[in-house]
């Protein structure tokens, strides 16, 4: 589940940046310099990288048994300029809640 985690991570924070630059970047070229270029450029990119972040989310969400709400409102943040990077972290707290879990049982565990 490790790799799966960091997959993940990796993808959302390039599916992140990559609509960030589409937004931000290209969008106003676009419309204010009249110049498609970049959108045509960027666009598809961010399309097939979108469509890998699906594909890694779906994995890590069926290696950590999410319940199907969960599932969709981590794709839908790849959507939503600067959502990816928040909800990066909240699964890296929700991945992380079981481990720190494990952790205090084996300690009280060693301890006895």
């Amino acid at each position: 589940m490790k790799a799966a985690h960091t997959r993940y991570r990796v993808a959302a924070y390039v599916v992140g940046v990559m609509l960030l630059v589409l937004v931000l970047v290209a969008m106003p070229i676009k419309y204010i310099g009249d110049e498609a270029t970049p959108v045509q450029i960027i666009g598809p990119i961010h399309g097939w990288l979108f469509a890998i972040y699906l594909v890694i989310t779906f994995d890590l969400a069926r290696r950590t048994d999410w319940p199907l709400k969960r599932t969709l409102g981590v794709m839908i943040a790849g959507t939503i300029p600067f959502l990816s990077f928040v909800v990066e972290r909240k699964v890296n707290h929700w991945l992380a809640a079981p481990a720190t879990q494990d952790a205090v049982a084996e300690h009280e565990n060693a301890a006895v």
